[in-house]
Parts: structure tokens; C-alpha cells; sequence
């Protein structure tokens, strides 16, 4: 259950759980996990009672991902699966190509490989990738493979 509220970017404040300012239900959360709602009450109980645990879920906010609203506002994604989702500069090398390329960047997401079982880095484009791209991208360090949405 904390994986979940950590994953999703929803903060525990004052024995509650939150998305932004909007107080979520422990039987909402519990439906959503699939959990009895005292899972989740012993859970936030947890976070609550370590001063770590509670400084990090405090300071916790959701992100809205862009991924799925891109093609509907004319951008592009590029979904980007690494090699080894630990190696540095994956995003490093594939943002110099997009920038190369002279294509703005309204996102860039990395799932977190501790809480991910595949990891992925999920750019987000003003504008279509155009094709001659594609193999620039795929010769980036630890890039294994792409997909665009």
C-alpha cells in the first residue's frame, strides 16, 4: 500500500491520505488497491508514527502524465525502454537529440525503478518526431528500444 501512495505521488497529512488537497477515502484507496480498508488504515497509522516515513509521504504531490492526451493535442510520445533503467544518462543523450532536432519538450517522466517492474522514460514533444529520428534515438546509450505514441 505505501508503494502504491508513493507511486501515485498521494501525501499522508494529519492520518489522511491526499491527492493535492482533496482528501481521499481509506475505502476508496482500499478498492483501488484491492485491499481491506484497514490495510490502508494501518498503512497511513505507519507512515504516521516515523518521522522519516511521515516527512517523505507529506512532502509528496501528483504529476499528471501526458503520455495519453499527447496525440489529442498534435504532440508526439516517445516511450523510451532502457537497457538498465540504472544507468546514467539515458534521458541525457535522448533529450540532445530531440533538442538537436530543434523539437520543444513539454514533459519528460521517469518511472522510478524501485517502484516499477519496467521501468520506462516517457518524453513528451510539441511536435512530430520525424522519422530520420527514430534511429538517433535508438543508438542512445542504454536505450533498448522505443515506441511513439
Amino acid at each position: 500500500m505505501a508503494r502504491l501512495l508513493l507511486s501515485l505521488g498521494l501525501s499522508v497529512k494529519n492520518g489522511k491520505v491526499h491527492c493535492g488537497d482533496i482528501e481521499i477515502a481509506d475505502a476508496a484507496l482500499a478498492r483501488a488497491a484491492r485491499v481491506d480498508r484497514r490495510i490502508v488504515r494501518a498503512t497511513v497509522e505507519t507512515i504516521e508514527a516515523e518521522k522519516e516515513l511521515r516527512d517523505v509521504y507529506a512532502s509528496l504531490h501528483p504529476t499528471a502524465m501526458l503520455r495519453d492526451v499527447a496525440p489529442v493535442l498534435g504532440w508526439s510520445c516517445i516511450e523510451i525502454i532502457p537497457s538498465d533503467a540504472h544507468s546514467p544518462g539515458i534521458l541525457a543523450d535522448t533529450m540532445a537529440v530531440i533538442a538537436e532536432g530543434g523539437i520543444s519538450v513539454r514533459q519528460a517522466l521517469v518511472d522510478d525503478p524501485l517502484l516499477m517492474e519496467e521501468p520506462r522514460l516517457y518524453i513528451i514533444t510539441e511536435s512530430p518526431v520525424p522519422p530520420e529520428m527514430i534511429p538517433r534515438l535508438k543508438r542512445c546509450k542504454g536505450v533498448k528500444s522505443i515506441l511513439l505514441h
